[in-house]
């Protein structure tokens, strides 16, 4: 989805109604002149927003928040993150130690966050860009939260929430990067099924409130309900909604839309499993005619892929495993077929068979716009945990993640038509540690789990980005697994372009613009 970047585009717009754009003839001119290339500014202001993180006693959320430094950015900045209107109550941000943790002192002093969310004080106040500060929550009682960071701390703000739950439906590791309000959403792998606990997460950044229809399509087109449309979300707060709720229709597989009619949200669905765990599925990119899903870890042992189509045309998909040592198509699922309005599944199985991979879905013949998503399952028996892959966009000019470990974090890239080099570099740890950089080269055709750079000296945890350097657009995926080796907990967060900068035409003066014809 689309990172706020208001504050710029309108100044460009601005800009474009009083002089003009420099492909604007003057009087006189004979011809217009040739526009030159946008340049790429550091956006000024960034919103994000995290749904609450677990409904279980037992969970323990962490926070990672984290801006790189951004060439052209301004010096000063701040950002907070506060908890949502109606909650209920958190230990998110314990003060000193824990929230606004960073180096920079002036950021982040102790006693300026909130103990328990109630107050309208920050849960976390990041510290200076490139190194990452945490913040933590206990129990089920941690709020959603909104996020603004402005000036220095804005271009490519990231903060990732990680939960762990010890027992019973959706146990393991959840996790999601926090997203930035918008107006719609498309999540194909939720389920109704028996077995499924699915709740969606709306999280309104606004002083006013936003209404918004949720639809929910099945392997037979729409599931019927009045009850999912209309739906108010307070100002400043959040609701989740339980899909059961929503349908009385039991289905497998079913993807969820989430439309907004007035104001912007952020939404994110939980899928919670009796026997294999639970994990946050995040919006799908765009409907595309094309779409590739990154980062399918090696050890997967069951890999269900869920597409949709919301135009009225069927879709028919080749779809192909990119692999470490080329595109191969998986035996008996060359192709797929997709319904207009109704939601597919197919079962892939064991389809990385112990290499990396991504799925890379292209039209057969006509391109009909589909959003996908995959449910990966790693272990096997009581030890198994699952977690959601949705098509992402490309890595662009710069991605982030926020959280990872010295131990337990995969970087998966993939260059699914020509050959790239992309930049990896680690920012210095939340305790301690400096910066380390690795460049790579991706094969055209293949997904590559590249060795991630840790920081020399590094203390805590620390975050990546990934900068494409050269070739073909680039798609990446962070897998974080468990601390507990016996245990095959893990999620996967899908690497879009943060959104760090965007497209600033060059203007020039150009008062013609503004002179009235002759009556």
């Amino acid at each position: 989805m689309k990172r706020t970047t208001l504050s710029l585009f309108a100044g460009a717009a601005a800009l474009a109604a009083v002089t003009g754009f420099a492909a604007v003839s003057a009087p006189g001119d004979t011809g217009a002149e040739t526009a030159e290339p946008a340049a790429r500014l550091p956006v000024e202001r960034t919103s994000l927003l995290c749904p609450a993180p677990s409904a279980s006693d037992l969970a323990e959320t962490t926070y990672t928040s984290f801006t790189p430094v951004t060439e052209g950015a301004e010096k000063k900045g701040t950002a907070t993150l506060t908890a949502a209107a109606d909650g209920a109550g958190a230990e998110a941000g314990k003060g000193g130690e824990d929230a606004g943790s960073g180096k920079d002192g002036e950021d982040a002093k102790d006693g300026e966050e909130s103990k328990d969310g109630k107050d309208g004080k920050p849960v976390l106040r990041p510290g200076a860009p490139g190194t990452p500060v945490t913040g933590t929550a206990s129990g089920a009682d941690a709020p959603a939260l909104t996020g603004t960071a402005e000036g220095s701390h804005a271009p490519g703000w990231t903060v990732q929430q990680t939960t762990e739950v010890a027992a019973g439906t959706g146990r393991g590791l959840l996790g999601l990067n926090c997203t930035a309000p918008d107006t719609e959403f498309w999540f194909p792998g939720a389920s109704t099924a028996s077995g499924r606990t699915d709740y969606v997460h709306l999280t309104n950044p606004d002083d006013s409130a936003a209404v918004v229809d949720i639809e929910l399509y099945g392997k037979d087109g729409v599931l019927k309900s009045t009850v999912g449309e209309g739906v108010t979300v307070p100002p400043g707060g959040g609701e989740s909604l339980l899909l059961s709720t929503l349908t009385d229709v039991e289905q497998t597989d079913v993807t969820v839309h989430v439309n907004v009619r007035s104001g912007r949200l952020g939404a994110a669905v939980q899928a919670l499993d009796d026997k294999t765990g639970g994990d946050w599925l995040t919006a799908a990119a765009d409907p595309a005619g094309e779409l590739v899903v990154p980062g399918i870890p090696a050890d997967a042992t069951a890999v269900r892929l869920m597409l949709f189509t919301p135009g009225g045309s069927d879709a028919d998909l080749k779809v192909r495993l990119a692999s470490p040592s080329g595109a191969i198509t998986p035996a008996g699922h060359e192709t797929v077929h997709v319904k207009a309005g109704m939601t597919t599944g197919v079962d892939l199985g064991e389809v990385t068979r112990g290499e990396a991979g991504s799925l890379v879905l292209t039209p057969t013949s006509g391109s009909v716009p589909v959003v996908a998503a995959v449910r990966v399952v790693r272990g096997k028996g009581g030890e198994q945990e699952s977690a959601f892959i949705p098509a992402s966009d490309p890595v662009g000019a710069r991605a982030t993640a926020a959280e990872n470990r010295a131990k337990g974090t995969t970087l998966s890239v993939t260059a699914p038509d020509r050959t790239a080099k992309v930049e990896v570099t680690a920012s210095a740890g939340t305790e301690g540690g400096t910066t380390a950089t690795k460049t790579f080269t991706i094969e055209g055709g293949t997904t590559q789990n590249v060795e991630v750079p840790v920081p020399a000296g590094l203390k805590g945890t620390y975050a990546l980005t990934v900068e494409t350097v050269s070739g073909g657009p680039v798609y990446a995926a962070r897998t974080l697994t468990g601390e507990d080796e016996d245990v095959a907990s893990f999620t996967v967060q899908p690497l879009p372009d943060d959104r760090g900068t965007v497209p600033v035409p060059k203007a020039e003066q150009n008062l013609s613009v503004l002179q009235q014809p002759p009556a």
